[in-house]
């Protein structure tokens, strides 16, 4: 559900324009940023709020409990924006599942393979360190810009020489809803979907995989 707040006029004649449960999501953000350290004008919080609208409402308000608990500094649409659980990793967590070789499969997000795709002459000519910053930044980058636009994540797999690995990491898609029934049905070896791939599916309460 989205927020769309109707019309409210205060008692001291000024106009929220996102009044919800008395401009719940324009006090969370005042408070917010006074916790983060500067206190913004009500109108700056009710500007945020409008430029948050079109996202769900408990996933903005989580968002800014993150912002409480791990921010030191200015409260910025790009804070916000940043800790929003949309279902694609963080940072940390997406460098983790890159693949290591060619054998090894991944189901990534496109903001993923972005980055995948630019750090790969660092990783190649052995830089790793610095491949890994370079990752954090643009992947970043590149999932606050989705964010912006609204883009949902997409998962897509990139398949591995490995049968093994490939068929663990699309089972595990599969589990976590990333990619659909038919997609994996499509990828996976014949002979193991009978055993595996239906285990999976009725643990996730997925059904009509063939």
């Amino acid at each position: 559900m989205k927020i769309h707040y109707p019309q409210w006029t205060s008692q001291d004649g000024l106009e929220c324009s996102v009044y919800h449960d008395g401009c719940e999501l324009v006090e969370a953000i005042l408070v917010t940023a006074e916790i983060c350290g500067r206190i913004l004008s009500p109108a700056a919080a009710e500007t945020l709020a409008g430029d948050l609208a079109d996202f769900d409402e408990a996933v903005i308000l989580d968002a800014l409990a993150r912002c409480r608990m791990e921010l030191q500094g200015p409260l910025r649409i790009s804070e916000i924006l940043s800790r929003i659980r949309d279902g694609r990793p963080d940072a940390d967590e997406a460098w983790a599942m890159m693949p290591q070789d060619e054998l090894a499969s991944v189901v990534w997000t496109d903001e993923m393979a972005k980055a995948w795709g630019i750090v790969m002459p660092l990783l190649e000519a052995g830089d790793t360190g610095t491949a890994r910053k370079t990752f954090l930044e643009v992947y970043d980058k590149a999932v606050l810009e989705a964010r912006i636009r609204h883009d949902p994540p997409r998962w897509t797999p990139s398949l591995g020489r490995d049968v093994a690995d490939r068929e663990r990491m699309l089972l595990d898609a599969l589990h976590k809803r990333r990619l659909s029934p038919a997609h994996v049905a499509q990828l996976l070896p014949s002979t193991r979907i009978s055993a595996d791939a239906e285990e999976m599916t009725a643990q996730a309460g997925i059904k009509n995989l063939h």
